[in-house]
């Protein structure tokens, strides 16, 4: 029977955790534009 590779296992899950948070960044910040950019042309209209 073949032993577990816990390393392979590890960095499997970190990359994951890497990617679901960068996402996330991502996600936040086209939230962050999408504000902004709703908020610029109502302050720029007074």
């Amino acid at each position: 029977m073949a032993k577990p590779n816990y390393q392979f296992e590890k960095r499997s899950r970190e990359l994951a955790k890497k990617k679901k948070k960068e996402e996330k960044r991502l996600r936040k910040q086209a939230e962050k534009d999408a504000r902004s950019t709703a908020d610029a042309p109502v302050s720029s209209s007074q």
